[in-house]
């Protein structure tokens, strides 16, 4: 079973939805952070870092002195990484996407690849959790490889909570694509609809099952619920607006451990979820 918690907008409690249900699951569990560019569940489960591992890219090298400008490598290229205007290529790595394409259409093999440094993944144990978190490097601005690589550490047989980045754009598409469910966590005001609807359209677009969870009940209004009725989403879980929370939260503890009352609604969330998103 892989579940993916996301979001249309940062703040919702996504990643307290995720520590929290990887708390209860009641087996072994592999948590992925995959908002490399924020990861914070290591902050809520703490844990030892079991390894560290560097994540990095091919992009190409033009040996100049083989290449004829003849521009088959750019025309090829839809991400304009490599760029040859009747001169010798020009590389910008930043855009590469590391397909290969390039060396592979290139007619004199004048193309080579070497390795971009990304960023890094590391494995955390935690009391029967493994967190897996990727961290991309300052000043990267591709994501979605980083999030891949992530990814590649799913472990078959073992549960896994995918803990994917905010909003609806390739990092979080390259997360949640491959899950068995996707829980979307929102809030009931007008900016948690209107992200909502975004993520609902992304996931579904990507043919994926999904429900949604409700956090901090109590501050808005019943659009939400309106909205999930009218589009058929099963509500799998309200959180209601307790202060309690959002001090356990502030001190980086798990809602589950300091507050116990909330236990048995996770317990429920997990089965829910489980199920496929019907009622437990």
């Amino acid at each position: 079973m892989i579940l993916a918690v996301a979001s249309g907008k940062g703040g919702t409690g996504k990643t307290t939805v995720a520590v929290n249900l990887a708390r209860v699951m009641g087996t072994p569990v592999r948590l992925l952070d995959c908002d490399v560019e924020e990861p914070n569940a290591h902050l809520f489960l703490g844990g030892e870092t079991r390894s560290r591992d560097i994540v990095s890219l091919p992009v190409p090298v033009v040996d100049e002195s083989l290449c004829d400008a003849c521009g088959e490598c750019g025309r090829f290229c839809e991400f304009h990484a490599i760029v040859s205007l009747a001169t010798k290529p020009l590389v910008f790595a930043e855009l590469c996407h590391g397909c290969g394409g390039c060396l592979r259409v290139c007619p004199r093999g004048a193309i080579a690849e070497r390795e971009r440094r990304i960023g890094v993944v590391e494995t955390i144990e935690s009391n029967g959790i493994t967190v897996i978190r990727g961290l991309l490097d300052v000043g990267v601005a591709m994501a979605p490889p980083l999030v891949r690589a992530v990814k590649a550490r799913l472990a078959p047989g073992v549960p896994a909570i995918v803990d994917a980045p905010p909003g609806t754009s390739c990092p979080v598409i390259a997360a949640v694509r491959g899950a068995d469910f996707v829980a979307l966590v929102t809030e009931p005001t007008p900016f948690g609809l209107n992200d909502l609807a975004l993520a609902v359209d992304m996931v579904r677009e990507l043919d994926l099952p999904l429900g949604v969870v409700i956090n901090r009940i109590g501050v808005g209004d019943e659009r939400v619920h309106a909205f999930c009725r009218e589009k058929g989403i099963p509500i799998l879980l309200e959180i209601p607006d307790d202060r309690r929370i959002a001090e356990v939260y502030s001190r980086g503890g798990i809602v589950v451990d300091a507050l116990p009352e909330y236990r048995a609604h996770f317990e429920r969330l997990r089965d829910r979820v489980e199920g496929g998103g019907r009622p437990s």
